[in-house]
């Protein structure tokens, strides 16, 4: 793209900031031209504009602090201007160095006593990072495929449920549930770099990428290198992971489309194919293309499911989808969705934590307002499917955790419990009701 191409590209942004006009202008260059390389990006990444649309998204996502103690809030006490000036100055100069990564292991969701690590960056490196990503996400958006619907812009997990839905309605009751055993952590970073450099050449932006590769886990006081993966946690191992994992998609189109559908959501996929012989040969390929990027299937958390007269069903994106005969049209089944049993236990864990018996001394005004924000966000993701019954057995089990909350804050014996915290008791608190919320406008033949 020429010079006064690509003026005329960016005065054709009018009402876009001026990062925003920027990543416009270099999606459609990589759209036009699926083979150009971008050299010059790194001056992009020190831009003052950049780094404050940066630091806005590190300081909305919040986080713990890395290994040098320093918070966001204390960022904001010292001068975010200052920090942002001195932080654009070390790139210009070529002083920047990552830290390593602070280690923390957070509990699986739905899985008591189990945890996955966790790596956090410095509030700095989170901001390089997240402006990186600002720089970078445009040019390998334009070659992402429709295939993938995890961490991009304007995609989201109900596109993939959407896409499921579909197929498995229309024949497709083979499912190859696969489970990549560690992606983020097993990722081969030089296969990951040389996807990279297909399409970006400039070494500063490399060398920032293997710096924030290869730069280490602090753990117990000990810093250990990693080879392989990505810095969980950080604002670009998303995009990082959607890179690697992209081999899979390609290869899948131009090679493997024939034997079923693929519907990937960062690492976590399913294949839908119209006979078992299709979808055990989806895995035999899988299994090479990922061996590629130094990953492999999970053996035990990796099945083939037969959705048939709903014989089984399965676990995606935290609903559990089986085929169920129509209320409507006798004889006829179609794909259902409804949360999972590991986020049925999720959700009910944060009541539990929330109602427990040490905030008995708080105002039950208190409680339900923490309760509500946890049960709107629940719900606002679940609406989308047959959920009706979940969503009468969560609301059941909110009245009965309140009821045992207010039983021992006011000292009121069971056998008065069914008179004094009745339905109406709930109602007067204002607890929001997951009854009642469905999206009716989604296309479904029974509610559950």
């Amino acid at each position: 793209m020429s010079a006064e191409q690509s003026a005329r590209s960016i005065r054709q942004t009018d009402g876009l900031s001026p990062s925003q006009a920027l990543q416009r202008v270099l999606y459609r260059s990589a759209k036009q031209d699926p083979q150009r390389k971008f050299h010059a990006l790194f001056d992009k990444v020190a831009r003052s504009d950049i780094l404050w649309r940066a630091w806005g998204d590190v300081r909305f996502n919040r986080g713990a602090p890395g290994v040098d103690g320093i918070t966001v809030d204390a960022v904001e006490e010292s001068g975010v201007e200052v920090f942002l000036s001195e932080l654009a100055a070390e790139l210009v100069a070529g002083t920047y160095r990552p830290k390593p990564l602070r280690r923390v292991h957070i509990p699986k969701p739905g899985q008591p006593g189990k945890t996955r690590p966790l790596g956090i960056p410095c509030v700095r490196d989170r901001v390089v990072m997240a402006a990186a990503k600002i720089v970078l996400e445009p040019i390998f958006e334009a070659d992402f495929r429709p295939v993938s619907f995890g961490f991009r812009p304007r995609r989201s997990a109900h596109q993939a449920l959407e896409v499921i839905r579909v197929e498995a309605n229309r024949g497709a009751q083979w499912v190859l549930d696969a489970d990549v055993s560690d992606c983020f952590g097993s990722i081969d970073q030089d296969a990951l770099l040389a996807q990279v450099a297909r399409r970006v050449t400039d070494r500063k932006i490399h060398k920032l990428l293997r710096g924030w590769l290869r730069a280490g886990v602090l753990e117990d006081g000990v810093v250990t290198e990693t080879g392989s993966g990505t810095p969980q946690g950080s604002p670009i191992s998303p995009l990082l992971a959607n890179i690697a994992l992209h081999v899979l998609d390609v290869e899948w189109e131009t090679t493997s489309q024939p034997l079923g559908v693929l519907v990937r959501y960062a690492d976590d996929f399913v294949v839908l194919c119209t006979s078992r012989s299709r979808a055990e040969e989806a895995r035999r390929r899988i299994v090479i293309i990922l061996t590629r990027l130094g990953l492999r299937l999970h053996p035990d958390k990796t099945r083939i499911v037969q959705l048939t007269n709903g014989q089984e069903g399965f676990d995606f994106l935290g609903f559990h989808h089986r085929m169920v005969e129509s209320s409507k049209y006798r004889g006829r089944r179609y794909l259902h969705k409804w949360p999972s049993t590991r986020a049925m236990a999720s959700i009910r864990a944060k009541i539990r934590q929330r109602t427990d018996r040490r905030r008995a001394s708080l105002a039950l005004e208190a409680v339900v307002e923490q309760l509500n924000l946890v049960l709107r966000g629940w719900g606002a993701y679940f609406r989308h499917g047959n959920s009706a019954r979940k969503f009468v057995a969560i609301d059941s089990y909110v009245h009965e955790c309140l009821t045992r909350l207010a039983a021992e804050k006011y000292k009121v014996s069971r056998r008065r419990w069914s008179k004094r915290f009745d339905y109406a008791w709930v109602t007067r608190l204002g607890v929001y009701r997951l009854t009642g919320t469905i999206d009716y406008w989604t296309p479904a033949h029974a509610r559950r």
